[in-house]
């Protein structure tokens, strides 16, 4: 309850954690489209010290997110508009935690349990990714339950990307004569959606990089 009053108060937080995808345009949403079919997060060790897995994500608020896609700064950024999006509070609940903003130095004063958590941050190195707000859980990978997350594309035509390969499987189900009558579990959509250009922010438009 405290989370979701600080939350109202200050539009900069969040109840949810983002997951985004990385690579140029066709490589994040072939990412995104990897992770819906296999409804999980693979964890990775990338940029992460001690070599740790890890899933990541960003407290940053959605409306945030959409701001910056539509600026400049989307280029300089390894992230695209493509991901996953949980509550804060099933993650923790999950073993998902902030990570710990610190100089190199200080990883070894963590205890094992919590060294994941570390992100170096020495900004008279120009060293600083806290405006990622980083959150990461110790996992090989995250299981995903469509009923809890929220898919993230840029433009509703993503959505209907997604959704073809449902509705045409859909379609075989009902065409044929040898089966029997379509569940509602296999009518009803997946998983929920949102789409950045409805959070009236005006997108570039798409390329390739």
């Amino acid at each position: 309850m405290v989370s979701r009053t600080v939350a109202m108060i200050r539009d900069d937080l969040s109840n949810k954690l983002i997951h985004l995808t990385k690579g140029d345009v066709p490589s994040a949403e072939a990412a995104l489209l990897s992770i819906l079919k296999q409804r999980k997060l693979i964890g990775g060790t990338g940029a992460i010290e001690g070599g740790y897995k890890c899933v990541c994500f960003s407290e940053s608020p959605i409306s945030k997110l959409g701001t910056l896609f539509a600026s400049e700064m989307a280029l300089k950024v390894r992230y695209r508009p493509y991901g996953v999006m949980v509550d804060k509070e099933w993650l923790y609940q999950q073993g998902g935690r902030p990570v710990i903003y610190q100089p190199h130095c200080e990883f070894e004063l963590l205890d094992e349990r919590q060294k994941f958590r570390h992100v170096r941050y020495e900004p008279e190195n120009d060293i600083d990714f806290t405006w990622e707000r980083e959150w990461r859980i110790h996992t090989d990978c995250l299981d995903l339950d469509p009923e809890l997350t929220t898919v993230i594309v840029p433009r509703r035509e993503g959505v209907r990307k997604i959704l073809e390969p449902h509705e045409k499987a859909i379609w075989r189900r009902a065409a044929s004569p040898n089966l029997p009558g379509i569940p509602s579990a296999l009518i009803r959509a997946p998983w929920h959606f949102i789409s950045l250009e409805d959070l009236g922010v005006p997108l570039p438009a798409p390329s390739s990089a």
